[in-house]
């Protein structure tokens, strides 16, 4: 027998549920580092996403404040240690720019192979920690394959696999070594075509695709307003690059290159008829769109390590100017900014006329572009959460300088 909606049987529920405080992190591995997340929750529903940061905290820019310029470099290895190579160049850059002194042309190409290079192992990893991030580990082997020998390269330019100090004021500490760059061309010519591997085996995943397509979107206005940079801003559609579009020091570095900034623009990216195009699910500016601007950049600076090489090789002039370790400063500041491979990475040194900087500080990227993670976590699901982390490719230690 039926019962009826009047039936006096029928009891009435206030079904409710509570909201909890729920602690991702300081050591969990889809964090990236130290990083402490508090979610707010309710069931599976992220309403709020706090970031808590400062357990890896170095003292390094008081460090800098201690030491002479060139002593220095060796901490800024250590922010981002998995792009040092950049973070070495943009140190370098500042002190330059305060002592207003030329490199060599040899110098200068020099730097943007080693640069370049760096960007490639450092968007690798970033791409095969993303896949441990949703629950893949096969691409972080294919990636770490190939970052190994960028690594090797490395070894023999400066005897270092991971924190270089190799660029460094005036140039670099050795000049390449001879067969170096046959050994680079080599390596470039069998990369490029492993590339399609890491698109079937994570950009065009259907899985894949699933976790990250039309999630975590950030719009332009916004990655603007938190001043996202890098390719987390460049995801979201803005075409902004600081090797092309600020004139200055860092800019004149890459004078002759020819290369376009990763960014859809008028639906597609440069290049794109090459490789997977968006798949119907994709939303600019979501996680989809940061992972696959890597992807492109991965390629682009395979290219403008062949212009460097070539340009390297029939370039005059010693691989350094010569700047001795006490050098004493001039009275006076700069500050410079260069597009490391997770964003615009800035340093500020002010010069009292000793061989010791009277201020010396760094602008972390992935501090602003970790800044954005509330607004773009509200509302999506706990597993989620490491999607979202996992496309900023934060790395703690520039952000816990």
């Amino acid at each position: 027998m039926a019962i009826g909606a009047d039936d006096p049987r029928i009891i009435e529920f206030d079904v409710r549920t509570d909201e909890m405080l729920v602690n991702m992190g300081p050591q969990h591995p889809s964090t990236h580092g130290v990083l402490r997340l508090v979610l707010r929750t309710d069931g599976e529903v992220v309403s709020e996403v706090t970031p808590h940061i400062g357990y890896l905290h170095r003292c390094a820019e008081k460090i800098g404040e201690n030491l002479t310029p060139k002593q220095w470099i060796p901490y800024t290895d250590r922010m981002d240690y998995l792009a040092g190579m950049n973070m070495n160049l943009g140190w370098a850059l500042t002190v330059e720019k305060l002592m207003r002194l030329e490199i060599p042309e040899k110098a200068r190409h020099l730097r943007v192979i080693i640069a370049e290079l760096g960007r490639i192992a450092s968007h690798l990893v970033g791409m095969g920690a993303y896949g441990l991030d949703l629950g893949t580990f096969s691409p972080f082997l294919y990636a770490f394959r190939e970052r190994e020998k960028i690594l090797d390269l490395f070894e023999l330019a400066c005897g270092a696999r991971l924190t270089y100090s190799y660029l460094t004021i005036g140039g670099a500490t050795h000049d390449l070594p001879p067969g170096w760059l046959k050994k680079c061309e080599q390596f470039l010519d069998q990369f490029v075509p492993v590339i399609d591997e890491y698109h079937a085996l994570l950009t065009t995943n259907a899985i894949f695709v699933r976790r990250t397509a039309g999630i975590g979107v950030l719009p332009a206005a916004m990655a603007i307003d938190y001043g996202c940079t890098g390719p987390v801003l460049r995801g979201s559609g803005v075409d902004h690059d600081l090797r092309r579009d600020v004139e200055e020091r860092y800019t004149e570095m890459y004078d002759g290159y020819a290369f376009e900034v990763i960014c859809q623009r008028n639906g597609h990216y440069p290049k794109d008829h090459d490789y997977p195009p968006v798949p119907s699910q994709a939303v600019l500016g979501d996680c989809w769109h940061r992972f696959y601007v890597r992807m492109l950049e991965v390629v682009q600076s395979v290219d403008l390590v062949r212009q460097a090489i070539d340009r390297y090789s029939t370039a005059r002039g010693p691989h350094a100017v010569p700047v001795k370790l006490n050098e004493k400063l001039p009275k006076g500041e700069a500050y410079l900014e260069t597009e490391a491979p997770r964003g615009q990475m800035g340093f500020y040194i002010v010069g009292d006329g000793s061989p010791i900087p009277w201020r010396a500080r760094a602008r972390s990227s992935c501090f602003c572009n970790l800044s954005v993670l509330p607004e773009i976590c509200r509302g999506c699901l706990i597993a989620d959460v490491p999607a979202i982390v996992g496309s900023l490719d934060i790395v703690m230690g520039e952000i816990d300088r």
